[in-house]
């Protein structure tokens, strides 16, 4: 498994918006039968090899994002098409304004990491009444007939991955039980959070029902665990909350984290409360937690890798661009309105035990394992 991340390149949006169009729509293109369980789409005819290809981003706040940035503009541009790359900063306008202004420009194919999935159906099926093959990156497409397809890791698995580093790294760190943990999750307008927090309490709620695991503040569901969009600092103080209203005179354990920025704003919290460090979940692999988790400070994170992501997007693309028809995918999910094929890849858990062996292809991180080690 290789990991990379590349540096941002600043002037890519700006350099996007200059291009000019390069032909109509992609004719052919079928959206997903809802009656059929992993049907593929199929792609007649085709388009240019050197076709622009639109990649709408939500934001560029973690590195998984500006990874994706960097990742697709050196993919796609390999792979012999002209990238057209805007991302959206956590605004659903601007993300809309961002696609109709790739379809004006002649996008033969957009892929969306959509910042609410459920809000992009207007301006997606005009992509699909004008031939655009219409691609979800990371993060399912909701309530729309107008998406061909969702590349993602899987959802469930992930959470499920997030619990059980959770348990393993309590008994692993905190000896024996009941341990006090608190309960974190993503952000609401985001569909891959409560899916992640699903999978996590399947391995989590047997524990809490039998005294292993104890919510100290009862904070159990989604809706009271979730954290507007993703904001690190509003993690921190609903962190401090927690702490300062049902830990004066006890310790936490514990916490359940989503992403690596939220883990490592949790256990920012707990070391200002004079708190043992807890032991944390966590997502992306980011930088600043590889070496955390390389000194002890942070138990664990999945790694999701970009590079894999990206790659199996511009796949897809590129067998669109020769007119055949995507391949079946691993799963579907109905979004609401059809049966999505999903393109699904495998997260792996990373702790300090393995650390070494999931970075050994990537410099960067290695360097940051062996100086923090």
């Amino acid at each position: 498994m290789k990991f990379k991340a590349a540096p941002l390149v600043a002037s890519m949006i700006v350099a996007a918006l200059s291009l000019t169009a390069c032909g109509g729509g992609r004719e052919g293109t079928t959206s997903t039968d809802p009656s059929s369980s992993g049907s593929s789409s199929t792609a007649a005819g085709g388009f240019a090899a050197d076709a622009t290809i639109g990649v709408a981003l939500p934001w560029l706040g973690t590195q998984n994002w500006k990874e994706a940035q960097t990742l697709f503009d050196s993919q796609l541009t390999e792979a012999g098409f002209t990238p057209l790359i805007q991302a959206a900063d956590n605004k659903v306008p601007q993300q809309q304004q961002q696609i109709e202004a790739m379809i004006e420009q002649g996008a033969e194919a957009i892929v969306v990491g959509p910042v609410d999935g459920t809000q992009l159906g207007s301006v997606l099926e005009t992509a699909k009444s004008s031939g655009v093959l219409v691609l979800g990156y990371d993060r399912l497409i909701e309530n729309t007939d107008a998406v061909d397809g969702v590349i993602q890791f899987g959802n469930i698995r992930t959470g499920e991955l997030q619990g059980q580093a959770l348990l393993d790294g309590l008994a692993a760190e905190k000896g024996s039980g009941p341990y006090n943990i608190e309960l974190f999750a993503g952000s609401p307008a985001d569909p891959n959070a409560p899916k992640f927090f699903e999978g996590a309490m399947k391995v989590l709620q047997p524990k809490i029902d039998d005294g292993t695991l104890v919510v100290v503040s009862g904070q159990l569901d989604f809706t009271q665990a979730a954290t507007q969009d993703w904001d690190n600092s509003k993690a921190q103080a609903r962190m401090d909350s927690l702490l300062s209203g049902f830990y004066s005179d006890k310790k936490i354990d514990g916490v359940l984290a989503p992403n690596d920025g939220i883990a490592r704003a949790i256990i920012t919290s707990a070391e200002q409360a004079g708190q043992e460090i807890p032991v944390t979940s966590g997502l992306d692999a980011e930088n600043e937690t590889i070496a955390w988790i390389a000194s002890g400070k942070q138990y664990s994170t999945v790694a999701k890798p970009t590079e894999d992501l990206v790659g199996k997007t511009v796949e897809l693309i590129k067998a669109a661009q020769k007119g055949e028809a995507l391949p079946e995918g691993d799963a579907t999910e109905n979004n609401g309105k059809v049966d999505v094929p999903i393109y699904q890849l495998d997260p792996v858990v990373v702790t300090k035990a393995n650390l070494k062996e999931v970075f050994a292809n990537d410099p960067e991180r290695m360097k940051l394992i062996e100086e923090n080690s």
